[in-house]
């Protein structure tokens, strides 16, 4: 092969940009799609945000699982975040494209949160093991010293596993394809379109979801069995409803977001449509990250009397000088 023969075929690899083809089914929805979507980012900023400064503000929340809480406040701001203002800017222009150094970085850092979020919330489904189970010996399990190295932990392991994807699709080729049925840059759209040999990709995919996401989900299974057995010989039934109920949020969370990653990451690749695959990648990038200070705030008996404990404060504060 020649030079110019070569050179012929990397221009026709270089990839420069990507479109995104989620929403071009609502071409006319869209005007509808910006102001719900504007509104979901904008009560998941304010909810986690809310979560974050209550645990930070009030000293009866500085506990281990409400340590761990903060972080995963941070981390659904994160979450929401790389993909959320990318689409509502795609919403005001007639194509809806994305750089292919922007698709790049906004992979690695959605896949960062997915992996540190799966990591966080085995953590703390530990936190409430050790707290329901060896209660005498909770202070010794999940001191400081443990809880800092194990949050620290989380995130790198998010970390690592999305550098070890990015990588690998940075070496993709794409033959000049560059139309994404999806809503956001992931590696199953991006394996889709891509012209170069994937299996090396899609292995480690398979790896992934087996060691990031499936087994943290059993770890937490295996972690609420012994607090359900736990729970059980509790013989008060008012001890019994107040262990479920530190339980009941972070159960409410788990299900939510690994039944959400494993429809976006582990259903078939055939057989859906891109409304389906656009649903569902909604559910899990968008709506799940809102969710989580809902169901804090809604279903936690602490983070309410906080909550009215700021606002009061913030009334009578703000009445003061009228009494004056």
């Amino acid at each position: 092969m020649t030079f110019f023969n070569l050179m012929e075929l990397e221009n026709q690899t270089q990839v420069t940009e990507f479109i995104f083809l989620g929403f071009s089914s609502l071409p006319h929805g869209q005007a509808f799609l910006f102001p719900v979507f504007l509104m979901i980012y904008i009560t998941t900023i304010v909810g986690n945000s809310m979560i974050f400064t209550l645990i930070q503000l009030d000293s009866h929340l500085h506990s281990p699982m409400y340590f761990f809480l903060s972080h995963l406040s941070c981390l659904d701001i994160c979450f929401s975040s790389v993909t959320v203002p990318k689409i509502l800017v795609n919403f005001l222009h007639e194509r809806e494209t994305i750089s292919y150094s922007e698709c790049m970085a906004q992979m690695f850092l959605l896949m960062s949160c997915a992996g540190a979020e799966c990591a966080l919330l085995t953590i703390m489904a530990y936190d409430r093991y050790a707290a329901i189970c060896n209660p005498l010996r909770y202070t010794d399990i999940m001191s400081q010293r443990v809880c800092f190295p194990l949050a620290v932990g989380s995130w790198l392991w998010g970390l690592l596993d999305s550098a070890i994807h990015t990588f690998l699709a940075s070496k993709l080729s794409f033959c000049g394809a560059n139309q994404l049925h999806h809503i956001f840059c992931d590696v199953p759209p991006l394996l889709k379109i891509a012209c170069s040999d994937t299996y090396t990709n899609e292995m480690v995919l398979h790896a992934a979801s087996v060691f990031v996401g499936l087994s943290p989900f059993l770890l937490i299974v295996i972690s609420y069995l012994y607090i359900l057995a736990a729970i059980l010989r509790i013989r008060s039934n008012s001890g019994r409803r107040k262990a479920f109920s530190t339980c009941a949020a972070h159960l409410s969370v788990v299900t939510i977001y690994f039944g959400m990653a494993n429809l976006n990451y582990n259903r078939p690749g055939t057989g859906y449509s891109t409304g389906v695959d656009t649903l569902v990648s909604t559910l899990y990038c968008i709506v799940t990250p809102m969710l989580n200070p809902l169901i804090y705030s809604l279903r936690n008996q602490e983070v309410k009397r906080a909550m009215r404990k700021a606002l009061g404060s913030q009334t009578r504060e703000y009445t003061s000088p009228c009494r004056q």
